[in-house]
């Protein structure tokens, strides 16, 4: 008995040691993503720059996959996927270090808040290059029987590498300033570029016959993503989802700094509400395994969403009279609103490539969805900081966060009403 179990052991097929190196890549440009909120409080001290323009600089990473997602779904083969993801950890790599060196005044103090708006634009385009050919890349490198457990740890690279900037962020910047956090980082991106380097395989033949495809393949796949109605959909659903989570978690470090919270406590706290997306990530695709409807799932996670938000920030009146929750009670709200948020994405990943035009397009689909996502992303946490600022508090951050989770759980009913390209076939 312990002897069959031993063999059907050592049968199970299993991540390449290739696939770590990707989901590192992933995590790494998360990080980046990531490394802002936490130095929002040293950059507003050191800078002197406002709520607002800390948004803007928390959505401009988001630019490039805001206008180019779609583009790079189209173009990823015939960039070659591994090509793609190391030119997208050096663009991180140096701009992270050019990043690093505003903050110690080599580059001059004089324009500095405009070298850091423009940095993390580029950013933006590293992020993209970086993380977008990564479920290709996984999907190729990995045997069959182990894609969907590969596949499902790239699905938490997002809120893993976020959580680990909301984590060590605060300590590092503690000790030596934010330029050192810039610098780690950029060190972080080359380690992983590295590593990709020197286990992955090159892209060979596969980006040659890719590029190979002609630009009538590409336009036929470009009309038949936008032409059809499931992947705007998709799209809008992951949309809203991004930008409540991302304005949420993005500015927690600045909520729980103004609230007087120790900075120790600040990183643990703002880094276990992010880590909970993961658990709902995994639960999501735990759920969807046996045999939840996808749209039910959705449901679900954007209710989640809606009644942690009104819980974590709602309050009855004005100043020192106002009603609302013990903080003890709002926080668990927060990490109740960002676990539940984790069960979207998984679900949207899964409707995507169920719900392309083709299995051509499956690709375009995925970028188009990514587009979206970043639009939600850029446009939310500027807004919401808007917002606080003009009433003096955090206090009506609940309204977007309800307005965005109806409309998910609206598109989310039509969702179910569509099916998929196969079945129609």
């Amino acid at each position: 008995m312990n002897a069959s179990v031993e063999v059907a052991r050592a049968a199970r097929p299993r991540v390449p040691v290739a696939a770590f190196a990707v989901l590192l890549g992933g995590v790494s440009g998360a990080l980046h993503l990531g490394k802002l909120p936490p130095a929002v409080p040293a950059l507003q001290a050191s800078l002197g720059i406002g709520l607002v323009e800390a948004g803007f600089l928390l959505s401009l990473v988001q630019v490039a996959s805001m206008t180019l997602g779609l583009v790079a779904g189209l173009a990823a083969d015939s960039i070659g996927l591994r090509r793609s993801m190391l030119t997208g950890l050096g663009v991180l790599t140096v701009a992270s270090l050019l990043g690093g060196l505003v903050g110690a005044g080599v580059l001059g103090q004089a324009h500095a808040v405009q070298w850091l708006l423009a940095l993390r634009a580029v950013e933006g385009i590293g992020f993209l290059l970086a993380v977008m050919p990564g479920p290709g890349l996984i999907r190729a490198l990995t045997p069959p029987g182990a894609d969907k457990a590969a596949l499902g740890l790239w699905g938490a690279y997002m809120p893993l590498g976020v959580a680990l900037a909301l984590l060590l962020g605060p300590a590092l910047i503690a000790w030596g300033g934010w330029a050192d956090w810039w610098w780690a980082l950029s060190l972080v991106s080359a380690l992983a570029a590295l590593w990709v380097w020197l286990v992955v395989p090159g892209d060979g033949s596969r980006a040659a016959a890719a590029s190979g495809q002609g630009t009538a393949g590409w336009s036929s796949r470009l009309r038949a993503t936008v032409g059809a109605r499931a992947p705007w959909l998709v799209g809008l659903t992951f949309a809203v989802y991004s930008a409540q989570w991302m304005a949420v978690i993005g500015f927690l470090p600045a909520i729980y700094a103004g609230a007087g919270v120790p900075p120790g406590w600040n990183a643990v706290l703002t880094a276990l509400a992010a880590a909970m997306n993961i658990v709902g990530n995994i639960a999501g695709g735990r759920w969807l395994q046996r045999g939840v409807a996808p749209q039910r799932l959705l449901q679900l996670g954007f209710l989640t969403m809606a009644l942690g938000g009104v819980a974590a920030f709602a309050q009855l009146g004005q100043g020192s009279d106002a009603l609302s929750l013990p903080p003890a009670l709002r926080y668990i709200a927060v990490c109740a609103f960002s676990l539940g948020g984790g069960m979207v994405p998984a679900t949207l990943f899964l409707l995507g490539v169920r719900l392309a035009p083709g299995p051509s397009t499956v690709s375009t689909t995925i970028g188009l969805m990514q587009q979206a996502s970043s639009l939600g992303q850029f446009l939310a946490p500027p807004a919401v900081a808007w917002v606080a600022h003009r009433v003096g508090g955090w206090h009506w951050t609940w309204t977007a966060t309800l307005a965005c989770s109806l409309i998910g759980m609206a598109i989310a009913r039509r969702l179910g009403r569509i099916r998929p390209a196969a079945e129609m076939a």
